[in-house]
């Protein structure tokens, strides 16, 4: 049998997407091309790979050996790239990268635009997921770097300290509890919220421990961004919880108050994660080392 890179790319989307039709769009490729590539690598084992239900398409047995082989495959053709684009500047690197929201908005743009600006011939595909389903990709081989929670299981995978992420109440200056320290979640339980979109990783993580409390939130409003709740409390709309840093930044203009959570799950630090930095691609393991490097002293808070 012989299955090309475009096969083997092919199949990976169309599984990941659940869909024949979502795949061939992530493969640049018709559907009635899609079809007939996969129908020709069925053809070619003598075995279907997929199974056909009304919401889209899984894998059979032999589908989801192909899948962990073309996974493989194709990590290795990315290493090849990587390392033969020191010789040549025809070739591009690319860096699959998922991570939750606190870690794409308050630490990523500065320390991700400075690799990029630095590596003008590696992309990076990046995504917001929550860290159990970063966990789970990484495991998986769907991505090559994440950054999660210290909270989370990360057992089989390699880990390193990024940054400090606390998470915060704000809250209007003359709210009840504007003088504390330190707050608990169930003491803010019943509250109006400002929220994120209620799939943004926050969000998720917030909603996972209010059912914790046999309660949930109950929000006014959500909107786009840190900045954006944090002018919503200043108004009197209701109270939020964003990262630290976002907290300390907004309260400089607007007209907030501050306090720690106080539940351990609030008090985190977030980890780049990897199956193993010495089986990156070189792309990917550049990138690793630059996450993780000390803070310049200009770029400490």
């Amino acid at each position: 049998m012989r299955f090309d890179l475009t096969d083997l790319r092919l199949f990976l989307h169309v599984v990941e997407a659940g869909s024949l039709t979502a795949g061939a769009a992530r493969s640049h490729m018709t559907l009635a091309s899609a079809s007939q590539r996969v129908r020709g690598m069925e053809d070619a084992l003598g075995s279907p790979l997929l199974t056909r239900h009304a919401q889209g398409v899984r894998p059979t047995e032999a589908g989801r050996t192909l899948l962990h082989h073309a996974r493989v495959v194709l990590q290795q053709m990315e290493r090849l790239r990587g390392e033969l684009g020191e010789y040549g500047q025809g070739l591009k690197g690319h860096v699959r990268f998922m991570c939750g929201t606190s870690a794409l908005t308050e630490h990523l743009p500065e320390v991700l635009s400075r690799f990029l600006m630095q590596h003008p011939r590696i992309s990076v595909d990046l995504e917001e997921r929550p860290s159990p389903d970063t966990v789970d990709a990484l495991r998986g081989g769907r991505c090559d770097i994440g950054i999660v929670s210290d909270a989370i299981d990360t057992e089989g995978l390699e880990c390193h300290p990024f940054r400090r992420d606390d998470l915060v109440l704000v809250m209007p200056r003359g709210h009840a509890l504007a003088g504390r320290r330190r707050v608990m979640l169930a003491e803010v339980i019943d509250s109006e919220f400002v929220g994120l979109p209620a799939d943004s990783a926050l969000q998720l993580l917030l909603t996972q421990h209010a059912r914790a409390l046999g309660r949930h939130l109950a929000y006014r409003v959500r909107v786009g961004n840190f900045e954006a709740v944090c002018r919503m409390v200043e108004h009197g709309i209701g109270v939020g919880i964003v990262p630290q840093t976002a907290a300390e930044r907004c309260a400089r203009s607007m007209k907030i108050a501050r306090a720690a959570l106080g539940d351990t799950w609030a008090e985190r630090t977030l980890m780049a994660c990897v199956r193993s930095s010495q089986e990156l691609p070189l792309n990917a393991r550049r990138m690793l080392e630059h996450l993780v490097a000390p803070m310049e002293p200009a770029a400490a808070k």
